[in-house]
């Protein structure tokens, strides 16, 4: 564990000031007795960036992250993605790669008053010795904009070497000044594979993991675990860890109904990158498209259980308002645009209400594809190749010269006309795309139309005489 890690976990909060205390004689022995007493996660955390599972896209050689490292220029970057992917940890394997000091605070309990004792300790300290201090601020976006501006001046001159992690998108939670300043990298869930390695790793390690129990991996069980933990390390670690610990015989058999067992959760047969997601999803919309609420509400429940990523299907539910509900009920987008905004702000397990308020809804509202068919044939045309010029009358005049030209010679203000509609050719062809169908709002809409492309056609048959 490098030096900088060590100093680290000796930083405690007293009197609302942050202590760094350096090791003492025994502190190899203390943290040794600590890393007994650690759950299999803290305890199998890699101790090298090669170690380092998932991130591959930023952190592999040749990628951004590692190249910033290799040429010594870490500034201050932002972790961004969901739990269990590895932000904390990598955090700290960058303080002992650039040879920084380690600090760590949460945005949850420090104030403004902690954080400026810590960036006055930075400075001090590299003042006096050279040494950079990386400062990882847990779930930044619990800070409020005092909070992140008092960070500001010391991530501009590289006092300090900011690492913020947040489940929350940056862009959104954190200042436009502090994002500005810093790099972002998006953390993914880690892959299957990577899962099944950590847990294999763990099963057979003896000195940090599960190795002195005997542990006998089934397939099953690894496969099992990789796919319900959904790209969560710590989730998978831990029921490993709960299942060969609560075993009564040696050596240890680690079945699927232990797993199973062991993570509080049964086994769900579906694979969010094969048929039984695409199907689930499939379902879904075609029971909201067939208004049937209890239908659909269980084809998300079996989702929401199975672990599908929440935004997946807060977009399913926006592109179903448009492609099967559309004008028939005006209300229908809004509220699932409202639901997925919801999903961004309260996460699991509470989203599952808007998404199921939603569901429920859409699948009980008119029907209609009216205005998918309409954007369908529309573009059909323009990929074909019949492109239409657009009428002179229409075409922009608010340029020097146009007037010259005739554009927009003729056009008539529709809100000058009688009823608001303005007898004049907006095509230049005799084409009509949109058919509301006669259910819901559209019905209204339908029969408003009727009138007025009456008297656009006027218009045309006027210009043909």
């Amino acid at each position: 564990m490098p030096a900088c890690q060590v100093v680290s976990r000796y930083n405690f909060r007293m009197s609302s000031k942050w202590i760094d205390q350096s090791p003492s004689l025994f502190a190899e022995a203390e943290a040794a007795e600590r890393m007994k007493a650690a759950p299999l996660a803290a305890r199998m955390r890699p101790r090298s960036l090669d170690e380092f599972a998932g991130q591959k896209h930023f952190l592999a050689e040749g990628k951004l992250l590692r190249r910033l490292i290799a040429a010594d220029r870490l500034g201050s970057v932002i972790f961004y993605g969901p739990p269990g992917t590895g932000k904390t940890t990598l955090a700290q394997l960058l303080a002992g790669a650039t040879k920084c000091r380690f600090q760590q605070v949460n945005a949850v309990t420090a104030g403004v008053k902690d954080l400026r004792e810590l960036l006055d300790a930075a400075r001090d300290r590299l003042s006096a010795g050279g040494q950079r201090t990386l400062l990882f601020v847990d779930e930044i976006h619990r800070f409020n904009k005092a909070q992140q501006d008092v960070l500001l001046p010391d991530v501009e001159d590289g006092g300090i070497v900011l690492v913020g992690a947040t489940t929350q998108n940056p862009f959104f939670a954190l200042t436009s000044a502090l994002v500005s300043r810093s790099r972002v990298f998006e953390f993914k869930p880690l892959s299957r594979e990577d899962i099944k390695g950590l847990l294999r790793r763990a099963a057979t390690d003896e000195s940090r993991g599960l190795g002195r129990y005997q542990v006998r991996l089934h397939d099953d069980a690894v496969e099992f675990l990789a796919a319900v933990c959904d790209g969560d390390a710590r989730r998978a670690l831990s029921a490993l860890e709960v299942g060969v610990l609560s075993a009564t015989q040696r050596p240890v058999e680690f079945t699927k109904e232990l797993a199973e067992e062991s993570i509080q959760k049964k086994a769900i047969e579906y694979d969010r990158s094969g048929d039984a997601h695409y199907d689930a999803a499939s379902a879904l919309i075609k029971s909201i498209r067939g208004s049937d609420p209890d239908a659909a509400v269980y084809w998300l429940a079996r989702m929401l259980e199975a672990g599908e990523d929440v935004r997946f299907l807060a977009r399913r539910i926006v592109i179903s308002a448009s492609e099967d509900i559309g004008n028939a009920d005006p209300q229908a987008l809004p509220l699932a645009v409202a639901a997925m905004q919801s999903c961004e702000f309260v996460g699991l397990p509470e989203c599952q209400l808007p998404l199921a308020q939603a569901v429920t809804y859409l699948a009980c509202a008119p029907k209609s594809n009216a205005a998918t068919l309409a954007i369908g044939a529309a573009r059909a045309d323009v990929v074909e190749g019949r492109l239409l010029p657009v009428p002179v009358h229409l075409r922009d005049r608010h340029y020097g010269g146009a007037r010259r030209l005739g554009h927009g010679e003729g056009y008539e203000y529709a809100h000058d006309a009688e009823g608001g509609v303005a007898a004049q050719d907006y095509l230049g062809v005799d084409k009509t795309y949109y058919h509301p169908v006669p259910r819901g709002f559209e019905a209204e809409l339908g029969r408003r139309l009727e009138a007025i492309r009456e008297k656009l056609r006027s218009a045309k048959r006027s210009n043909e005489s």
